[in-house]
């Protein structure tokens, strides 16, 4: 007796989907380019992905600072300094409040030490508005505005989110105005670097011989310096009148050519191991150029591993900057960084007396730890096929 077994039916259920249409999570892996490998590995990273949402607000904070500033960077008022930071309050005895008010201040003087202090002035409160007129600016330096996010109703008195420094300037105004110098200065700084690391450091892989070591010597040179003297050396050589555009891009060269070594040598590495493969011998033979052969075959090869290191040579350039500027030999008043605004914290007493001056220190460790989070993530995604 034969048993005979149900065949199955070639007709599909339009309720039921064909087995072709369900993902294989391994064949999408193994059809997946580079590119897909590489985002998969670094959403994997939720450090990484956390750090890359800080530094888009951060960039868009540094983009239109002159629209959320409630106030100019540079109005100051005598009578408000160290003012301490008002408190936004949503509820009080009067209920819920949006948008949220704030109370005045009481100034006086501590009849003991005659220091300023301030109390809190329940009777005078102030609502806060949104996109309010105020200050008059130019948005990038053309576009003449007085529109801005926030402010008080019909632009009454002063709110110190953030608090006053010894002139009664705001300080949340001025530290949203420092984002913009201290956060270019690390992209254009490591632009320039960029260039000059893989020209040069392409030009010795890729070349070998005397030219090879003539450049490894020059760079070992540089990095051999102390890093301060150096500093100091070069920007006690910007003269004391030239104005802040033409600071800025003198301080943005100087650590362009401190911060190239590092990527200069990792590009020479990389060259020495590529020069002898066979697409680069297959471009040699075609008729190909030298610096095309470097620009066009070689370097593409590996620049993930470059854009990993660059974002991890950003917060470097971002530090240097805040040092040289901490100790007066960066930027100057009136232009505005996070150093230039925490060298009103270099006297224990101003902040014994308004520890807010501090804030910016607190950006400058936000943004540092967040390049160093995505340079981790592309680090480990530039090499998709590692287990």
């Amino acid at each position: 007796m034969t048993q005979e077994f149900p065949q199955r039916s070639n007709t599909v259920s339009p309720d039921e989907p064909e087995l072709d249409d369900v993902p294989n999570e391994r064949e999408k892996i193994f059809v997946a380019t580079p590119r897909q490998l590489m985002w998969w590995r670094f959403r994997r990273h939720k450090m990484a992905l956390l750090s890359s949402v800080t530094l888009i607000l951060l960039y868009l904070v540094a983009l239109t600072w002159e629209f959320l500033a409630p106030y100019d960077p540079l109005r100051h008022d005598v009578q408000s300094a160290y003012a301490p930071p008002q408190k936004l309050r949503f509820y009080d005895e009067e209920g819920f409040h949006f948008p949220p008010i704030v109370y005045g201040l009481k100034g006086g003087r501590d009849p003991k030490t005659f220091r300023k202090i301030y109390e809190v002035d329940k009777t005078a409160k102030h609502r806060i508005r949104f996109l309010v007129r105020g200050d008059p600016y130019e948005f990038w330096g053309f576009l003449e505005s007085d529109l801005h996010l926030f402010g008080l109703e019909n632009n009454e008195g002063t709110v110190f989110i953030l608090g006053a420094d010894r002139l009664g300037r705001d300080v949340l105004s001025r530290l949203l105005s420092a984002t913009r110098i201290s956060l270019s200065i690390g992209l254009v700084g490591v632009i320039l670097s960029f260039v000059l690391g893989v020209l040069i450091g392409g030009i010795s892989g890729f070349y070998g011989g005397k030219t090879d070591i003539v450049i490894q010597r020059i760079i070992e040179f540089i990095r051999a310096m102390p890093s301060i003297p150096l500093w100091l050396a070069l920007s006690a050589a910007i003269p004391k009148d030239w104005p802040v555009t033409r600071v800025y891009f003198a301080i943005t060269i100087i650590l362009s050519l401190i911060g190239w070594t590092g990527l200069a040598r990792v590009v020479r590495g990389r060259f020495l191991s590529l020069r002898e493969e066979e697409f680069v011998q297959a471009a040699r033979f075609a008729g190909a150029s030298e610096p095309r052969i470097i620009l066009r075959h070689m370097t593409p090869s590996f620049l993930s591993h470059i854009i990993a290191s660059l974002t991890l040579a950003v917060p470097s350039m971002i530090l240097s900057e805040t040092s040289l500027s901490f100790l007066g030999l960066g930027m100057r008043p009136p232009a505005l960084s996070w150093g230039v605004l925490l060298r009103e914290a270099q006297n224990l007493q101003a902040v014994a007396l308004a520890p807010w001056l501090l804030a910016p220190g607190l950006l400058v460790v936000i943004a540092v730890l967040a390049f160093n989070f995505v340079g981790d993530g592309l680090r480990d995604a530039a090499d998709p096929y590692a287990r």
